[in-house]
């Protein structure tokens, strides 16, 4: 196995609700000397594909639909204008895509963005593959109703978009869209995996599987705190 990790980060806008909030978004590129995987090209694509550096880019994986994980996607996938990089979302979150395209389409009277899909639904259970690791799809909802995670035993590593971050599960602006559910899916994680699993989040620093697995429980508290128990 040749496969390696890269990270890139960017600063950009994320909007909830009428709001907007200034966010640092990590972006990994996974892969070799040849071939590589894109997962959350956000914000800056040209920091991005200087990092790509010309290799091939096999897919590009978005953990979520929000617009700072999307606002790169189509010049990251289409840097091959002869052969673009088939683009990856969970299918639930496809309502977050056609708002942030059919916004996009209005603010730059581009009519053909209002069209754009997602080339690949991603499934629970789904495989990627690029420079002999695999990349395990687990939905993960909460953040998102259509987050993912992506776990590669090869590399001992769990990617975990917003679902997961250092210390705290994901959030923009303070507010979680389904802090029960997102939880869950988070115990879902820190069971089973093997506790030196790193974990790398959509923000922030690195943290491991072992870390987190003793701290979660503690964030149903958090639960509590926003239905004003």
């Amino acid at each position: 196995m040749s496969a390696r990790i890269e990270q890139v980060v960017t600063s950009g806008k994320c909007s909830l609700d009428d709001d907007e909030y200034e966010v640092e978004t990590n972006t990994y590129i996974v892969g070799d000397d040849d071939e590589v995987i894109v997962i959350d090209p956000a914000n800056d694509a040209e920091a991005i594909l200087k990092a790509v550096d010309g290799r091939e880019v096999m897919a590009v994986i978005c953990t979520n639909g929000r617009d700072n994980v999307l606002s790169a996607v189509i010049e990251v996938a289409e840097a091959d204008e002869e052969d673009p990089a088939p683009i990856a979302l969970h299918r639930n979150d496809r309502l977050l895509w056609r708002q942030y395209f059919r916004k996009l389409a209005k603010e730059t009277e581009d009519d053909e963005l209002k069209d754009l899909q997602p080339d690949i639904d991603i499934e629970d259970g789904g495989l990627f593959e690029v420079a002999g690791a695999q990349l395990e799809v687990m939905h993960t909802p909460g953040f998102t109703p259509g987050s993912i995670s992506l776990y590669s035993e090869q590399l001992t590593v769990l990617f975990t978009g917003n679902t997961l971050l250092r210390g705290k599960p994901g959030e923009i602006g303070g507010v979680y869209h389904d802090l029960q559910t997102q939880l869950n899916s988070i115990g879902g994680l820190v069971g089973p995996l093997p506790k030196d699993t790193r974990v790398l989040p959509g923000q922030g620093e690195e943290t491991t599987i072992g870390d987190e697995d003793v701290r979660w429980e503690s964030w149903y508290s958090l639960d509590r705190e926003s239905d004003g128990e």
